[in-house]
């Protein structure tokens, strides 16, 4: 290829969805994103405006509140090539769910589909349509990972973030016995039936011990953090972490719920 022709390939322009639990609990996992995005050769955008993806009201069956919602984020993101979300459920939301709501409207339902087309989860982005297969990250330990509800059943991600994690210089993955079974955190799931969520995350943390790994890796923040939250109270020694930290290489930051060593 010459230099004219090299010049001449446009980054994809990538809107990153950054999520309201990455922005008020965990912003390490989007400047990681970011990283990971540039590195891969994207033009990365932020745009302000960005809300919630509305799938907490979508959930409980306020259709006409997410409705408003997407709109809005349909309006802010939709200039981009793509939508990336470090979230299999904020993705699945928006990839999944949000042509659901426009059905028949004749102003919104092709410009839902458009859009919804153009979004993905971070990981399978990176894998499937960037081709990445390794990062250049490094780091000396034994991971586990948890396959989490949407991103795996609605997206098929399961095999995507154990290639990169494969390829990264020092990493050793253990899996843990019924990975792909949920964390109990569920959104509000875990707030309504608090005995039953308790009663799952219990058995989950029993497989992370089990596993022998030191860190907890998955792509879901919601997950992470009540799989930390009990891990924590249980007193274990195992680190939680977004596996996009894992992947840019930024893991100075405490593990989430600060535990760990």
């Amino acid at each position: 290829m010459t230099s004219s022709e090299t010049k001449s390939v446009r980054q994809p322009r990538v809107g990153l969805f950054a999520t309201c639990l990455v922005d008020l609990f965990r912003p390490s996992v989007g400047f990681a994103s970011v990283k990971l995005l540039q590195d891969a050769g994207c033009e990365v955008h932020v745009p302000v405006a960005q809300t919630c993806c509305g799938q907490p009201a979508y959930n409980t069956g306020d259709r006409a509140d997410t409705r408003e919602i997407a709109e809005q984020v349909i309006e802010a993101f939709e200039e981009f090539d793509f939508i990336v979300a470090p979230s299999g459920s904020c993705a699945s939301m928006l990839r999944k769910h949000y042509p659901c709501l426009f059905e028949g409207d004749t102003a919104w339902e092709e410009r839902a589909k458009a859009f919804s087309a153009k979004c993905h989860e971070l990981i399978s982005f990176l894998t499937d349509v960037m081709m990445v297969r390794d990062t250049g990250a490094a780091l000396n330990a034994r991971i586990t990972y948890h396959d989490s509800c949407s991103g795996l059943r609605e997206l098929n991600i399961s095999e995507q973030p154990r290639k990169l994690l494969g390829n990264v210089s020092g990493l050793e993955i253990k899996e843990m016995t019924d990975s792909h079974v949920c964390c109990g955190f569920g959104g509000t799931f875990c707030v309504k039936y608090s005995e039953i969520s308790n009663a799952i995350v219990t058995k989950k943390v029993g497989n992370i011990d089990a596993s022998g790994a030191d860190m907890l890796l998955a792509g879901d923040l919601g997950c992470l953090m009540n799989m930390a939250g009990k891990l924590k109270r249980q007193g274990s020694d195992v680190e939680v972490r977004h596996v996009a930290e894992v992947l840019a290489g930024m893991t100075s930051q405490a593990p989430i719920a600060g535990s760990g060593k």
